[in-house]
């Protein structure tokens, strides 16, 4: 990866190159990138881990949701999940779909690293039926549902500070030893300037803020491909309002590297995962534009409460600590408690071509 990043920086025209252009190589260049090395990411032998990997309760409530949803709407049972990763999410989905829905589905899974649809594959195959592409310009238009857990924090981002009262855009330099390192340049990417005038950031002296460029591109293509159905979308970040407190100075961009959280996102360049909050009111305003209609944001406990996962708590007890139902229940606590890992998360939802209030979404 030192060798490649070498020569992408020193071809480059000011031997310089965004953050942006570093974590697009460091993640997804197709041999080195760490999404598409042939290892484990997530889970215990990998560096993250996520909602899905804590217990197959997730994706079970989902599926129930999802054909309650179809129930009320009529939209059809066609399920797309962009990032689908080892196949978990899927296969707890379909476990449930298949063992009480019992209806036909169409699930799609939009995963772009070798890797992860080689786990997919072994996961599910032949128990049940599925798509696999590596990108969403793959999928034909459909209409239902389009599923995302993590997706929007693993887009390559371009950072910017705010210097005595101007803006610069920390650029990536190389050093013949292959050490990397930050220099900063005037900003001159329009489509930052764009970004700033649109999303009226209020950006404070010495603040450093991550610029979400390929957001517009994946809600576009979101768009492109949903004629009518709803957006769920499953990830961290901030409003607006939120980027300006005090405590986001230093923006959000971080590394995972064998479950340590890493500052300097330099370091390990194709060994490590990098991460980024995402800018809430953006992406609900892309969406706008592209008639992909904003209906609610809720913590992700909320979702799931509102979703029913106290039913699935209910129905599951068992005085036995060690049993396989204990242990489901004390997921579904932890994806529920305050200072569980759901705290962190929100889940916005948004329609298309449907007519649907918000408390139609969660009504039994």
């Amino acid at each position: 990866m030192i060798t490649y990043l070498q020569q992408l920086i020193s071809n480059s025209p000011k031997g310089v190159i965004s953050y942006a252009d570093f974590i697009s190589a460091a993640l997804y260049h197709p041999e080195l990138g760490y999404y598409m090395k042939d290892k484990p990411k997530i889970g215990k032998q990998g560096d993250f881990i996520t909602t899905a990997n804590i217990s197959d309760v997730y994706g079970r409530l989902l599926a129930k949701w999802f054909s309650n949803l179809c129930q009320k709407t009529k939209m059809p049972p066609v399920f797309c999940e962009i990032g689908a990763g080892t196949g978990r999410f899927a296969h707890a989905f379909l476990t449930e779909w298949y063992d009480s829905i019992q209806t036909p589905i169409k699930y799609i899974m939009v995963e772009s690293s070798p890797y992860h649809r080689k786990s997919q594959r072994e996961l599910l195959s032949p128990h049940f039926s599925f798509i696999q592409v590596d990108n969403l310009g793959e999928v034909e238009p459909f209409s239902g549902m389009i599923f995302s857990n993590e997706l929007f924090d693993a887009l390559p981002v371009h950072v910017i500070e705010k210097i005595n009262g101007q803006l610069v855009e920390v650029m990536v330099g190389i050093k013949e030893d292959g050490q990397l390192f930050e220099q900063r340049e005037p900003v001159t990417n329009q489509a930052i300037t764009s970004f700033l005038a649109e999303s009226n950031l209020a950006i404070n002296e010495k603040q450093r803020i991550e610029i979400p460029l390929a957001m517009e591109k994946m809600v576009e293509d979101i768009s492109n491909v949903l004629i009518k159905g709803i957006v769920v979308t499953a990830d961290y970040g901030y409003t607006a309002e939120e980027w300006s407190n005090p405590v986001h100075k230093q923006g959000s961009l971080r590394g995972y590297y064998q479950h340590v959280m890493m500052d300097d996102v330099l370091q390990h360049p194709g060994e490590m995962d990098i991460t980024t909050h995402i800018h809430f009111d953006f992406l609900v305003q892309k969406g706008m534009e592209q008639k992909i209609v904003y209906l609610t944001k809720l913590r992700q406990d909320e979702f799931l409460l509102k979703a029913g996962i106290l039913e699935e708590l209910e129905s599951h007890y068992d005085p036995n600590p060690f049993s396989e139902v204990s242990r489901r229940n004390r997921a579904i606590r932890s994806l529920i408690m305050p200072s569980g890992m759901s705290a962190y998360f929100h889940v916005i939802i948004q329609t298309k071509g449907l007519s649907i209030k918000e408390e139609d979404v969660f009504k039994q």
